[in-house]
């Protein structure tokens, strides 16, 4: 690890701990939400809600790890010699990456056969990417990496290719609402997963990931990118499902909220 500023140093233990709050407080919305949507996309929000408590504890211990191995001397951040373990992240998307997939298929409400078989074939390609990629992250060579690289842009390939090609007849079915927020949920899936491959390339290129400024950028840009794909992406879960169950003519009133309405009607 490099040598840091305390600027440095702050930035990025700032961020983790925006990112770590973001998960939590995205999980309390995401439960206390279930109400407002039908039963049958209820789900979506669950899973939503499981990934967000994944992500939130591997950041949590991410961030003791960042502070584990610096320490401060004469003015800045010497690294410790405690490894830095950024390998929490690739066990957090081996959790939560099959089931962001998973919650899409879920909120489309589609035929069960259907649902099934997307969703078994969105997440086993889903984790597959992330199983073929660790081994080039830890790789001790760029031919390594390179190679372990193009494996596993193949699923990720093959995911796009479901989403903006298999699912298109299932969101024409959508209501007019859901459908914009359908397509504009693919396109945030595709620019947040987009971060990370590029990441992955600065090696291969020639850029160090050793120098300050690219362990910062990495951190910081890696924080963000979750944000995005976990709490922004649940959100517009929880957006469509809203929306679908408004266009289904909304939620039963349950019988305490019924009886003082009827009490008010005589």
């Amino acid at each position: 690890m490099p040598v840091l500023t305390i600027g440095q140093f702050s930035l990025v233990v700032n961020v983790l701990s925006f990112t770590f709050a973001a998960m939590l407080a995205s999980f309390i919305f995401f439960v206390l939400a279930r109400g407002q949507v039908l039963p049958k996309y209820r789900p979506a929000l669950i899973m939503s809600a499981l990934v967000v408590a994944i992500a939130g504890y591997h950041y949590f211990r991410i961030l003791e790890s960042w502070q584990g191995a610096f320490a401060l001397v004469d003015g800045a951040y010497q690294p410790t010699g405690k490894p830095f373990n950024d390998a929490y992240r690739y066990v957090d998307w081996l959790l939560t990456v099959p089931l962001l997939t998973a919650e899409l298929v879920a909120v489309l409400s589609l035929p069960r056969d259907r649902s099934v078989s997307l969703t078994w074939r969105l997440a086993g390609a889903a984790a597959l990417m992330i199983i073929l990629g660790y081994p080039g992250e830890i790789a001790g060579t760029v031919t390594e990496r390179a190679i372990w690289g193009f494996l596993s842009t193949i699923p990720f390939v093959y995911i796009l290719f479901v989403l903006f090609r298999e699912l298109g007849p299932a969101i024409e079915r959508q209501p007019p609402q859901a459908q914009v927020l359908v397509r504009n949920i693919r396109l945030l899936l595709f620019a947040t997963w987009g971060f990370y491959p590029i990441v992955y390339l600065l090696p291969i290129v020639g850029v160090s990931l050793l120098s300050p400024e690219a362990v910062l950028s990495v951190q910081v840009g890696y924080s963000i990118a979750d944000v995005a794909a976990k709490c922004g992406y649940g959100l517009v879960i929880y957006a469509i499902a809203r929306a679908k169950t408004e266009a289904e003519g909304g939620l039963v009133p349950s019988d305490a909220e019924a009886k003082p309405a009827i009490a008010a009607g005589s």
